[in-house]
């Protein structure tokens, strides 16, 4: 199923560096075609090579400026550090940060260990402290900034099998909130986006079979399974000027699910 339709596209977003984490499939892939495609200059973080390289031809192809992928593993929190580097020496400054990249793989209660616990953490959760914390001084710098922060209603459902993943999105929420707060003064806006089940490759890949299919539907609103591009489209409104009042705020976009 896709989506039909003309949707908006923001003048505020054309030049403006935005980083993305987690661009090489998926919503983050979605959400670097979505800023490409409005005149930004995107450079996205990821650890499939093959997908990233794929999705930087595909959009060489529309004529839009190339975005620049980085390879690196969040988890590493110096090669992170080193990536914001080069990032803000290349285009001089940051102006939006998507802190998307994260990981649903299923798991049992009994089956965490510390390690696989203090795994869990660092791929949904710690990177994104440590990309804000990176991005801050250019904002400070510019006098302006927007980073979105990607949680899920998981969290809210709450969903089950998942229970490492589940606590790390909801702890996106409490540090989005206090970000805000901290960061408002200096004109930088610090929402979170909550998505429900995206049809994603990945989920068609691994998740959707038919009883999983029922469960979404029966649970949502709407009587079918939202796109990554709808949530790229969210995440555009909370980047742009358009939204220039909104901070402290988190976005649940499920189909009606919660």
């Amino acid at each position: 199923m896709s989506s039909t339709g003309s949707f908006a596209t923001y003048p505020s977003l054309r030049d403006r560096v935005v980083i993305v984490t987690g661009g090489a499939s998926g919503i983050g892939a979605a959400i670097v075609e979505a800023f490409t495609s409005n005149g930004a200059r995107v450079a996205f973080l990821d650890v499939q090579i093959e997908m990233a390289q794929e999705l930087v031809a595909r959009l060489e192809e529309t004529g839009a400026p190339a975005p620049l992928f980085l390879h690196c593993d969040l988890t590493d929190i110096a090669a992170l550090q080193d990536a914001l580097r080069t990032i803000i020496e290349q285009f001089g400054t940051v102006d939006v940060l998507v802190n998307n990249a994260g990981d649903d793989t299923r798991h049992s209660i009994a089956e965490v260990t510390p390690e696989s616990w203090d795994r869990g953490m660092a791929v949904n959760l710690k990177h994104q402290f440590f990309m804000a914390q990176g991005v801050i001084p250019a904002m400070r710098k510019a006098g302006r900034g927007s980073i979105i922060n990607m949680s899920s209603i998981g969290w809210v459902i709450p969903s089950t099998r998942v229970p490492v993943y589940v606590t790390a999105k909801a702890a996106i929420m409490g540090m989005t909130r206090t970000l805000a707060h901290e960061l408002g003064p200096s004109n930088i806006r610090v929402n979170c986006v909550m998505p429900g089940s995206i049809l994603t490759e990945r989920q068609r890949r691994l998740w959707l079979t038919p009883e999983y299919e029922a469960e979404v539907l029966a649970a949502q609103a709407l009587k079918r399974f939202i796109l990554p591009e709808e949530v790229a489209r969210l995440v555009l409104f909370l980047a742009a000027d358009d939204s220039s009042a909104i901070t402290n705020q988190s976005y649940v976009i499920d189909g009606g699910w919660v």
